[in-house]
């Protein structure tokens, strides 16, 4: 029942989109033939005539459109017609081809703020992280640091924790054996191992058999963070460099730095390499945490190569109270900007290729998530899952893509620039392209779904 529920949310995004073009034309006085509910690829579901247009819904249910009469073969309309979408001045056509655009952030913000009003909350985005139980081996060091089952997580390294994302992301940043090294941190073992070995201070290759004094670990830097973004979190890059593949075998050599004293020689390496070697290991992670009413600093906590620490978390979401209707208001509007922004990064992060194709999902993944979303936490969830997809919705359909709305308004913004409208010709050649490109990304989107919930990814 909720995967149908979500059908019909998301259905009804498709239609408000194509009835924000409609009401534009119309308002405009263009001539509307069709309007169409999915994508005219397949059989018709439903055909009938509404005034002058005809509205029609087909069976392959992933799109919609707005045809004028320019559009029809058969269109009787005079080339010189007032009535067709070509013959309106510039700023009317910007208008309409962005109509849909505009209808789905409406409805979006519509969405969210009847969730704020009848519900009186809205997520902060925000969620107590806590301790609920310790599983680390006895010689781990978090059983030293002083946490405890039940402590609220507040910070760590000075980063204030507000969801569970953040601080598995600070633990897998301060693993161990990344290869990258602080030269500050070198250049401080590389003094400690001059100091150990007294005779072997000169820049120069140790001789084979020499053993190497240690010296006490000392841990790199801990991770500051840089900013916040979609998909995890970015340490600061400050000076760091990574190690030559040479260094990154010894230091596998060494084997565990926090514990070894010694190194045996083979005649392959210079002392400043060990330093880099030795000085390529675990970071600290500095707990606040909340007791009782109080915040506690505990001792630093290092995570295993593997990036884990022995504890087993759990989150719950804070709630932001919305009992006015101004209060909602600028709730709802503050939510959907976190949103907005989040997805604007992620649209970065498939562009540049940090979010690999095969991560990408789209109209099966939403429905089982969303299906999931309201049968685990209510509609409410569910409404506001469907306005974040209606924002997604525009902010791609704004796109300059040919086929999609924003091609639409840079061919305009062009003819505006030129003085003349591009060629229909090749407007249309390149919009039949791109179609045919979205189209064939919509079914590796569609394959991606399927495999993921065959898989049990989803």
């Amino acid at each position: 029942m909720s995967i149908l529920i979500m059908l019909i949310l998301l259905s009804i995004l498709i239609i408000v989109h194509e009835l924000g073009h409609l009401i534009a034309a119309l308002a405009f006085g263009v001539k509307v033939e069709r309007f169409g509910f999915g994508l005219p690829l397949g059989p018709t579901l439903f055909e009938k005539k509404i005034g002058d247009v005809t509205v029609m819904v087909h069976a392959l249910l992933l799109g919609g459109y707005v045809a004028f009469a320019e559009d029809e073969a058969d269109c009787k309309l005079p080339e010189d017609s007032p009535e067709r979408f070509l013959n309106k001045p510039i700023w009317q056509r910007l208008i309409i081809v962005s109509a849909g655009v505009f209808a789905n952030v409406v409805a979006a913000f519509v969405l969210v703020l009847m969730s704020a009003l009848i519900w009186n909350y809205l997520p902060s985005g925000n969620y107590d992280v806590c301790v609920n139980q310790i599983v680390a081996p006895k010689d781990a060091s978090v059983w030293s640091s002083g946490l405890k089952s039940g402590d609220r997580v507040v910070s760590v390294n000075n980063t204030k924790i507000t969801n569970m994302t953040t601080l598995l992301s600070m633990v897998q940043l301060s693993k161990g054996s990344d290869s990258l090294v602080d030269p500050s941190t070198v250049e401080n073992n590389l003094t400690r191992l001059k100091r150990l070995n007294p005779g072997l201070e000169k820049d120069e290759i140790v001789p084979a058999g020499v053993v190497v004094r240690l010296p006490k670990f000392l841990s790199e830097k801990p991770v500051l963070l840089e900013k916040k973004v979609a998909l995890g979190l970015q340490p600061y890059k400050d000076n760091q460099y990574k190690i030559s593949p040479a260094v990154q075998k010894l230091r596998d050599d060494i084997g565990n730095i926090q514990k070894a004293s010694y190194y045996g020689s083979g005649g392959e390496y210079t002392l400043g390499q060990i330093a880099e070697a030795i000085s390529d290991n675990v970071k600290p992670l500095n707990f606040v945490v909340e007791r009782d009413g109080k915040y506690l600093r505990l001792k630093s906590i290092y995570p295993t190569a593997s990036g884990a620490i022995g504890v087993q978390l759990e989150s719950k979401e804070i709630l932001k109270p919305t009992d006015s209707f101004i209060e909602a208001t600028k709730a709802s509007a503050h939510y959907l900007n976190e949103n907005t922004y989040l997805m604007l990064l992620g649209l970065k992060q498939v562009f540049t290729g940090e979010v690999p194709l095969g991560d990408l999902h789209g109209i099966v993944a939403i429905t089982k998530v969303g299906g999931d979303i309201i049968n685990n936490h209510g509609i409410f969830y569910g409404l506001l899952l469907t306005a974040i997809i209606s924002m997604d919705l525009a902010i791609v359909n704004f796109l300059p893509i040919p086929a999609l709305d924003g091609g639409h308004v840079m061919f305009l913004i062009i003819e505006k620039i030129r003085g003349k409208r591009v060629p229909d010709e090749v407007v249309e050649k390149i919009a039949n392209v791109c179609f045919l490109l979205l189209i064939a990304l919509m079914i590796f989107v569609i394959f991606n779904d399927i495999y993921a919930l065959v898989t049990q990814k989803l």
